[in-house]
């Protein structure tokens, strides 16, 4: 076995990150128009929580049994093109889906369902990818502004992506309206193609190991102490939200009756509030601390879900619902970008395909243990009180993670081992 040298990161390092963010701005603002317009064409058919939930579950569940094994090849295989394979799928099945829709009157639903399903398989390789590519392309200690700017970019993409795909689909038949993905795979793709990426710096020589390899990455997580403590409570709070994410739309234009526009416009503000988050996270994210905004997060988020239960079905509830919204989506900034900094902190940069596969996996595994209970009790007992039993399950999983010392205690423990041994934090060189 052979290995290559870590790459150095140089002067244009700015430049790398900033074409990188934008390409992934390009890409995630038509991906996710076209998801929208999939989830309100099925919440218009259908009006079923169930079905709703079935979508996002199938969407979900390639990520789930894929992502513990493509770390492997994510550390041995080009990093650009694991970023541009899965933009070319997407695009292939949103031409597939367009001909489909347009040879008959309506989308066949196990069509619709078979695009999740392919959109996710991709993005099973993609996601960790990105993780893996950030500590390679910047400065350790610009690590976790540049995660709170992803989280923005990611933010902006959900702000643009509800209003902009609710007045397209007002006049622009679903069946042409989502060949706008491949648009933004040309616009993403044609990015990447100026971004310098370093790849295939780990074990060269040898093939990937798909078990051992994840077994490996298993072992590594448990060496960081607190960090299986965390996830496993981070899975316990995505087990009490998701059900509830899932049923936006349906919230919208079932319970309070209104528009596809005013589904757009809770998307819009709970967006805008994640980019604030993120906002707040790139412009001070050096926090010593980083365990504690996460759990005051998580309580945040938590007490606006539980609130959603007890509004009116009227205007008025709506206006309090798309505030409380606003508010959720700056805490959920938190839990979502301040871990994926400490991890990339964690490991060496050569082991991070790994490690995010698994840990990708393993963090969306609660997500459909929720959806697959999520459509029934909603349509049993109404989708607002599952907002509040979402809602409660939240704010439980914050006091957890406050009574457990080694997941409180993660970001102390880290920010000493990284001071006590610098050869702890990711192995990159800085050049002028």
């Amino acid at each position: 076995m052979t290995t290559r040298n870590l790459p150095v990161i140089g002067s244009d390092w700015r430049r790398n990150s900033y074409l990188f963010l934008l390409s992934q701005l390009a890409t995630g603002i038509t991906s996710m128009i076209v998801q929208y317009a999939i989830i309100w064409y099925l919440t218009q058919k259908s009006g079923s929580a169930t079905i709703l939930s079935l979508a996002t579950l199938l969407a979900m569940l390639p990520m789930i049994l894929v992502s513990p094994f493509v770390g492997t090849f994510i550390d041995r295989w080009n990093k650009k093109a694991l970023l541009i394979v899965p933009d070319v799928v997407a695009a292939a099945f949103a031409i597939v889906l367009s001909v489909a829709g347009t040879l008959n009157s309506t989308f066949p639903l196990w069509l619709v369902f078979v695009s999740l399903l392919a959109r996710s398989f991709a993005q099973a390789f993609q996601m960790p990818t990105i993780q893996s590519i950030l500590p390679t392309i910047v400065p350790q200690e610009e690590v976790t502004k540049v995660n709170g700017q992803l989280g923005m970019i990611q933010s902006a993409t959900m702000i643009i992506s509800p209003a902009l795909g609710a007045l397209l689909y007002s006049f622009i038949p679903i069946n042409y309206l989502i060949l706008i993905d491949v648009l933004g795979a040309m616009v993403g793709i044609g990015m990447l193609a100026f971004i310098a990426i370093p790849s295939n710096f780990a074990q060269t020589d040898e093939k990937p190991k798909v078990f051992a390899d994840m077994v490996f990455a298993f072992k590594r997580i448990g060496t960081v102490r607190g960090l299986w403590p965390m996830l496993l409570i981070s899975s316990l709070f995505t087990l009490m939200f998701m059900p509830a994410g899932s049923l936006y739309p349906l919230m919208t234009l079932g319970y309070f009756k209104g528009t596809i526009f005013q589904a757009g416009i809770v998307e819009v503000v709970w967006s805008a509030g994640s980019l604030l988050g993120g906002a707040l996270i790139g412009a001070f994210g050096a926090w010593k601390d980083r365990m504690r905004p996460i759990i005051i997060a998580i309580a945040a988020f938590g007490l606006a879900f539980a609130l959603c239960g007890f509004l009116p079905p009227n205007i008025t509830g709506f206006v309090i619902f798309t505030v409380l919204n606003a508010f959720a989506g700056l805490a959920i900034a938190f839990p979502s970008a301040l871990p994926m900094a400490m991890m990339q902190q964690s490991f060496p940069a050569q082991e991070l395909g790994r490690i995010f596969g698994v840990v990708m996996a393993f963090s969306n595994l609660a997500g459909p243990a929720g959806l697959l209970f999520a459509g029934p009790v909603a349509d049993a007992v109404g989708v607002q009180w599952l907002f509040t039993i979402s809602g409660i399950g939240s704010i439980f999983s914050a006091a957890l993670m406050f009574a457990v010392p080694s997941a409180r205690l993660y970001d102390r423990h880290l920010q000493q081992r990284l001071q006590q041994d610098p050869e702890a934090a990711p192995n990159v060189e800085t050049v002028p």
